[in-house]
């Protein structure tokens, strides 16, 4: 269990950190309090355009089609997104800032037991406690990952972009074949802390009854009292998992050293 939701976590964190990582180093953005306020307002006048839109169809459109109402609003959106498509971009970078610092700005067992406790509460969704613990490594290694991608991005010299630049490639091939492969190699340390830390973390789901390395272990003790045996041999499991992947990542690192 607790290999399943490493790896599921730091799966999708990696995700989430590299497209974080790349909008925030390439599209600049400030987040201060007029940017804030700015972002607060457009959700407002969202929210009130969804409900406007939803009010003027059940009193106005009842008579329509549920398809057309539903192409009507696909239509909206889309022209929205047309009209202010140059802000996209700003706004996902704002965005993964916000996100950023509110997952690196508060604990991991925070966040579970919100995602856990406190959502089910808001929304009424209920959900399960493996999945809960797997989200919760997601958004918080994707926060981490976001920076070491950051990190490793401003590191390469500018001169390789502007030579992909000089040569015509578009950015993504730039990115791609140019500053990536550079990028990678300086983020392989970075990230191999990162996933033991992850694995570590794991053990923190306990407060919420995954049934995870440290659980098993501590149902063990319920049953025996040996406490000494056990944790000694969840310790040495830890041990063995940490000392794989270092050694991975070590083999990782010796093979794409530049000589």
């Amino acid at each position: 269990m607790t290999i399943q939701i490493t790896l599921l976590g730091l799966i999708g964190g990696t995700i989430i950190g590299f497209m974080s990582g790349v909008v925030t180093t390439y599209v600049k953005v400030l987040v201060t309090w007029k940017t804030s306020a700015i972002a607060v307002v457009s959700v407002v006048a969202i929210s009130v355009l969804i409900k406007l839109a939803s009010w003027i169809g059940v009193n106005y459109l009842s008579g329509v089609p549920d398809w057309a109402w539903f192409a009507l609003q696909a239509a909206i959106v889309l022209a929205v997104l047309w009209r202010f498509a140059a802000y996209i971009p700003v706004a996902l970078s704002f965005l993964a800032q916000l996100y950023i610092l509110v997952i690196r700005g508060t604990p991991i067992v925070v966040q579970v037991m919100f995602i856990y406790f406190a959502l089910p509460l808001i929304f009424g969704w209920r959900i399960d406690a493996l999945l809960a613990a797997i989200f919760t490594l997601v958004i918080n290694s994707g926060a981490y990952i976001a920076e070491i991608v950051r990190g490793a991005l401003l590191s390469v010299p500018k001169g390789l972009k502007e030579a992909g630049q000089a040569m015509g490639l578009p950015f993504y091939k730039i990115l791609a074949y140019i500053i990536g492969p550079v990028a990678l190699r300086r983020m392989i340390p970075a990230m191999g802390n990162q996933c033991i830390i992850s694995l570590k973390d794991s053990s923190l789901f306990i407060v919420i009854g995954v049934a995870e390395l440290t659980r098993q272990g501590q149902e063990i003790i319920a049953s025996n009292f040996r406490s000494v045996e056990i944790w000694g041999a969840v310790a040495v499991i830890y041990l063995i998992l940490t000392g794989i992947i270092a050694l991975t990542l070590k083999f990782i690192e010796h093979r794409t050293q530049i000589v």
